[in-house]
């Protein structure tokens, strides 16, 4: 085989972006987990953490962004290293399904298995009458075994609403990518534009929704098994959008840039792929941990 049909392949130097990304990553996990033991102390040091750890990553996110634009604008990429691109944001996307489909495991465990044989199901009569007498399976569970009473979330409420803008921002995002594969730029950057819009939008609907659930319902993070589910799907959830947000807004600055073309633009596929995904996982949330 002659020389010229080989294709090149680029290997990167040696980064720093991951190990940065783990120290990051590691001082969010240990901020966060601080600060809620925290709580009810009126201690301020996890969230310190937890709130260098996020500048952490926000640091390692822009510094590794750029040098991939470097090498992407620079002509270094060859046809099968767009391949591994996309091979590696699929396998990236499909552990981030994974990731919740243990959270919903747990949630329909819960719901399924855990709470009816804590009222004595089958043959948990023992377990019933020692660990909670009184107790009755329904759910949402309102109720701890320390007496503690909280309401449920309405879901024709702000989940609703965000419910709406979510999905209205995945038809935006998909105009977008038409108007970029059609070279139109100018509707492009308004279709992208409004769907940041909305996605901050949902993100300020979550906070607020977060805000009445503490002080008007009394649903905190020690409210039982509801309260722990609620948070942990809705907070996860939370987390992947704004990272979303953070992909399109990189995307948008491109594309101000002059970036792009309507024929290499795997970039802004990757970040509708992962965009579309946090709006399926809203839509398993909506139905699951709002209505059913």
């Amino acid at each position: 085989m002659s020389a010229d049909k080989y294709q090149k392949y680029y290997v990167p130097a040696q980064s720093p972006w991951p190990i940065i990304g783990a120290i990051g990553l590691f001082m969010i996990a240990v901020g966060a987990g601080v600060t809620v033991q925290q709580y009810a102390n009126g201690g301020s040091g996890g969230a310190y953490l937890l709130l260098a750890g996020i500048a952490v990553i926000l640091f390692m996110l822009m510094g590794w962004f750029r040098h991939v634009i470097y090498e992407s604008m620079a002509g270094l990429y060859s046809p099968q290293m767009d391949r591994s691109f996309r091979q590696g944001m699929s396998w990236f996307i499909f552990s981030e399904v994974m990731f919740f489909a243990a959270f919903f495991g747990a949630l329909f465990y819960a719901r399924s298995i855990a709470l009816p044989w804590l009222a004595g199901e089958g043959n948990n009569a023992m377990t019933h009458a020692v660990l909670w007498p009184n107790f009755v399976d329904n759910w949402p569970l309102l109720i701890t075994p320390a007496g503690q009473t909280t309401q449920a979330m309405p879901w024709d409420g702000i989940p609703l609403v965000n419910t709406i803008l979510l999905l209205t921002s995945s038809v935006t995002l998909h105009f977008a990518h038409v108007s970029l594969e059609q070279s139109k730029r100018t509707a492009l950057k308004l279709w992208l534009g409004l769907t940041i819009i909305l996605g901050l939008s949902f993100i300020s609907g979550q906070i607020y929704e977060y805000y009445h659930a503490y002080h008007a319902l009394n649903l905190t993070l020690d409210a039982g098994i509801y309260g722990n589910t609620f948070f942990l799907l809705t907070g996860f959830h939370g987390m992947h959008v704004i990272l979303g947000m953070i992909f399109l807004c990189v995307l948008l600055a491109r594309i101000l840039k002059g970036h792009f073309t309507h024929e290499h633009h795997f970039a802004f596929q990757a970040g509708s792929w992962y965009w579309h995904f946090v709006d399926v996982v809203w839509l398993c949330l909506f139905v699951f941990v709002y209505i059913l």
